[in-house]
């Protein structure tokens, strides 16, 4: 697909310089580095500036008295100068929103410390209005500081582990044992018959929303066959031909999509209520009207996300 880095998170040319990561002396020059910038992260939620009419990260200097109570950093990369991450969890507004575990939490968080323009907020909810690096390097930090919160124990004998290289490593006192990020590889599927597209919905989702059928890989399999299962148990459908198109990181917290053409070879739908709530064919003329807005019963697919991308793509017929 020609146009395949073009979808959000698609890849921002951050330099990751890895090879800085293991080095300490290197480290501590960049963390004293005037044009070293960092993002702090509350709860999963990024620091955003909202002020000049354009969305950018929120960076603070590496002395805003702000991220004293900041958790260790991590090396993002070089952008610029040096771009560090850091949990700022540790700080508790006056008032906690009951939609911040909601399946999107539109609530913004204030620090009393920092000028009004900058906020806490949901990445989903601005990803589309960033610059491709600015949302490569939000979207990193945002995944790795989420695998630190859940990774303190080592997984081989549950003694607590420890942040390394610049935290894109837990490191284990008690046994040496070594553990890195994890990313899950996902599979979304464009899957067709004829000029109909299959659409789902899982429970719990708001009113409205469909999307393309998704699924874990399973060990030992290839993304082809998982396309083929998971098409399969959530809507009864088989495929047949089954291709790559794009991917796409998804910090919500930590998964890779890859986004897969298929053709379906049987079109009667029979779902797994355990899996999905509905599946439907949708009529290419039908998703045309999606994306207008004018749709009875879909709602136009959320921005940002790969899912919407491929329709838009399948609709404009430049999925090649």
């Amino acid at each position: 697909m020609k146009l395949a880095e073009t979808v959000t998170f698609g890849g921002g040319g951050l330099q990751r310089a890895g090879e800085l990561r293991g080095d300490a002396a290197a480290q501590a020059r960049m963390w004293a580095d005037p044009d070293a910038r960092v993002i702090p992260i509350w709860r999963g939620k990024p620091l955003f500036s909202f002020g000049g009419g354009a969305m950018a990260p929120g960076w603070l200097r590496v002395g805003d008295p702000v991220l004293r109570a900041a958790g260790p950093p991590v090396f993002l990369g070089l952008a610029d100068g040096p771009r560090f991450a850091v949990d700022l969890s540790a700080w508790v507004p006056e008032a906690l929103p009951d939609t911040l575990h909601d399946f999107f939490d539109p609530s913004e968080q204030a620090h009393p410390d920092l000028p009004d323009a900058l906020r806490f907020a949901e990445l989903r909810g601005v990803m589309t209005a960033l610059s491709p690096l600015d949302v490569e390097i939000v979207a990193s930090g945002k995944a790795v500081l989420a695998w630190h919160s859940i990774h303190r124990f080592c997984a081989r004998c549950g003694a607590e582990s420890h942040m390394a290289m610049a935290g894109w490593q837990r490191n284990c006192a008690a046994c040496g044992g070594h553990h890195f990020p994890r990313t899950d590889p996902v599979v979304i599927m464009l899957i067709t018959h004829g000029n109909s597209v299959l659409l789902g919905r899982s429970p719990g989702w708001p009113d409205g929303m469909y999307s393309l059928l998704a699924g874990f890989v399973e060990p030992g399999e290839t993304i082809e066959a998982a396309v083929r299962r998971e098409v399969m148990e959530e809507s009864g459908i088989k495929v047949g031909r089954v291709g790559y198109l794009s991917s796409q990181p998804w910090p919500f917290p930590a998964s890779l999509m890859f986004g897969c053409w298929g053709e379906a070879t049987s079109t009667d739908i029979t779902i797994d209520p355990n899996e999905i709530e509905e599946a439907l064919w949708l009529p290419r003329e039908d998703m045309m009207q999606v994306f207008a807005g004018d749709h009875p019963r879909i709602r136009p697919p959320r921005r940002g996300a790969i899912a919407g991308f491929l329709l838009h793509h399948w609709v404009a017929d430049t999925l090649d």
